[in-house]
């Protein structure tokens, strides 16, 4: 009965570091390395533009930064290995991802308007 007991009480104590430590995490936001890092993951683990451009030859900018988020525009780079003329950069996408939540918005151009990211295929 003891080591049962024990038992139990280790593993509600454990459940309630894990979901303290959940909350403390969730409740810093974001910094700008961090959330870039979090687009790149997410770009890369969606395989987005796997059959458009290298990412060896996409730039990340920040473009706005506010409480709430930040801005990045994904730009093509134009040199000898990726191509292209080397007086322009063209943007590819903008993405929103947001300090509190982590949640990434897309920039929908033909709609003029930042909408949820979905993975391609989704």
């Amino acid at each position: 009965m003891k080591i049962e007991f024990r038992l139990v009480t280790a593993f509600i104590a454990v459940v309630l570091i894990s979901v303290a430590l959940a909350e403390g995490a969730r409740s810093r936001p974001l910094d700008e390395n961090a959330a870039l890092a979090l687009l790149e993951r997410t770009l890369k683990h969606d395989h987005v533009y796997e059959k458009r451009i290298s990412l060896d030859c996409i730039a990340y900018g920040t473009e706005e930064t506010t409480n709430a988020y930040f801005e990045f525009v994904l730009r093509e780079i134009h040199n000898t290995k990726c191509g292209g003329d080397p007086e322009t950069s063209p943007a590819i996408d903008r993405y929103r991802v947001y300090r509190r939540s982590g949640k990434i918005q897309q920039w929908e151009a033909a709609g003029d308007k930042w909408q949820p990211y979905r993975p391609p295929g989704n």
